[in-house]
């Protein structure tokens, strides 16, 4: 979808379909009797022109309208043109995310009913024009996503562009337009990493999704590609990961990404799970469970729609990234419960349970991440389905081995009005995860704490000295239909903007 800056332009009565936002206030009057007090709910027009405000109330069944949070209000001019009114209810509850989710609700109720749809930013303006155009741009470009790839017939939109009007200079324009294109270029990247997400896993197995990768990659000036296959690993001594792909028909695939611009004073490290398809293994889930694991690799989409922004938008960050990519299927040659594997970094694990096999994939990368010796190292993966007991399917679960970047990170997501959540990593699950026979077990004891637990697990493979988190997408990164800029069902995309953002500010 194409969006165009139009400053220095207030004339919407040329426009097809005008969105103009609107707020309420309550005013607090007092009765005869002083002990009782009457609220009352205003509306305000901010930054409305006055003829236009006039007109509104010239509408008899604008007395019906409230102005409340999506509350939509819509009339037409003699010109021709609609004006349709958003509420955002009342002016001092309204926050970004407010903004965001109901500029995508909007762009949705009408991209499928006019040819041109502008925004008139000066009644929507939150905090300052650079956010509001950011933020506004990001609902559109989110909410415009679809996947189908594998349709015969594709949705029709009738929708071709999108104005962002202001009555603000020429000159602010020009300096949102680089906004605009770096907004653009977060979603595109976004948008792909969701397209990966929900390829299935007849077509995306670690080959072809390694191949999507490089090929992808190679376009982005400054980046360096590194692919290590099987014969690669088995040199690297990375046996969980080559356990975990034992019994899969494909290979499995370790991406090495490298972003280093040569101002960068920090070196930040993205470690994602890649797992094409969960099948259990012989420890095999349940029908109810096994359905949507395609999704088991969306980790690894988000680190590299993270990487990609970034290095398109040429951050002063040395960025590493690394996908580990493979399937977890069953065969005569797939790794058994009881097994013992070693590790790359030379610790022996019994292998008790072949459902917790993320785990050991991300162990051996981790372990290899770190001898590139970065100042901070972020895994992000659908690891547990403890998480959605403890947090729900909203909100990730974040872990770690230093207080201060688990917090930085909280921040991010913060700023970017996406759920985190601190999980703890106490010493007694550390001890739940020794086994009697090796000198790790893939799970713990008890059938509680298994996020807890699993983030212990790979903090084993974590060197002390270098400050590590651990994200758990395993609710979110699935549909969140409650969110007007995500689709009803499909990869969400969300936590990719709290890792852009922790980067860019680190």
């Amino acid at each position: 979808m194409n969006i165009k800056l139009s400053f220095n332009d207030k004339n919407f009565s040329s426009r097809e379909t005008v969105v103009f936002g609107t707020y309420t206030k309550t005013i607090e009057t007092k009765s005869k009797d002083k002990e009782k007090s009457k609220k009352k709910t205003e509306l305000l027009f901010p930054h409305w022109p006055k003829d236009l405000i006039e007109t509104f109330y010239k509408v008899k069944t604008s007395k019906n309208f409230k102005g409340g949070q999506g509350e939509i209000f819509e009339f037409n001019l003699p010109s021709g043109a609609t004006i349709a009114v958003l509420g955002l209810g009342e002016k001092e509850k309204c926050t970004t995310e407010t903004l965001r989710r109901e500029t995508a609700a909007i762009f949705k109720q009408y991209k499928k009913r006019c040819e041109e749809l502008a925004f008139d930013l000066d009644t929507l303006l939150i905090h300052n024009m650079e956010q509001t155009v950011g933020i506004c741009a990001e609902a559109i470009w989110l909410a415009d996503y679809s996947f189908e790839t594998h349709l015969s017939k594709k949705a029709e939109s009738a929708l071709k562009s999108v104005v962002f009007m202001s009555s603000q200079t020429k000159t602010k324009e020009k300096k949102l337009e680089i906004l605009l294109k770096k907004t653009q270029t977060l979603c595109q990247s976004i948008n792909l990493g969701r397209d990966w997400v929900n390829e299935p896993p007849n077509i995306l197995h670690s080959e072809e999704y390694a191949k999507r990768v490089e090929q992808d990659a190679k376009k982005i000036p400054g980046v360096k590609v590194k692919v290590l296959g099987k014969e690669e690993l088995k040199k690297e001594k990375m046996g969980m990961f080559l356990a975990v792909n034992a019994g899969s028909a494909f290979k499995p695939q370790l991406v090495h990404l490298t972003y280093s611009p040569k101002k960068a004073s920090k070196h930040v490290a993205l470690v994602g799970k890649g797992l094409t398809f969960d099948t259990g293994g012989y420890c095999l889930k349940p029908s109810s469970s096994i359905a949507n694991m395609k999704f088991d690799m969306a980790g690894s989409a988000t680190v590299y729609a993270a990487f990609r922004a970034l290095a398109l938008a040429k951050v002063n960050v040395k960025i590493t990234c690394v996908l580990a990519m493979t399937d977890n299927a069953i065969d005569a040659t797939a790794i058994k419960p009881d097994s013992i594997v070693t590790a790359r970094n030379g610790k022996t694990v019994e292998i008790l349970n072949t459902d917790a096999e993320g785990r050991l994939v991300l162990g051996d990368c981790l372990d290899y991440v770190c001898d590139l010796e970065p100042d901070a190292i972020i895994d992000v993966a659908t690891l547990t389905g403890a998480v959605l007991v403890a947090l729900g399917t909203e909100i990730c679960g974040i872990m770690g081995n230093n207080q201060k970047l688990v917090d930085k990170v909280l921040a991010s997501a913060k700023d970017c009005d996406e759920y985190m959540w601190q999980l703890p990593i106490i010493p007694e699950f550390h001890k739940d995860i020794k086994s009697p026979i090796a000198d790790l077990k893939n799970i713990g004891s008890k059938g509680y704490g298994g996020t807890c637990k699993a983030a212990a697990f790979l903090e084993a493979f974590v060197k002390k000295d270098i400050p590590w988190a651990h994200l758990d997408i395993a609710g979110c990164a699935d549909a969140q239909a409650h969110l007007p800029y995500n689709p009803k069902h499909g990869a969400s995309g969300l936590i990719v903007r709290t890792l852009v953002n922790y980067v860019e500010n680190v």
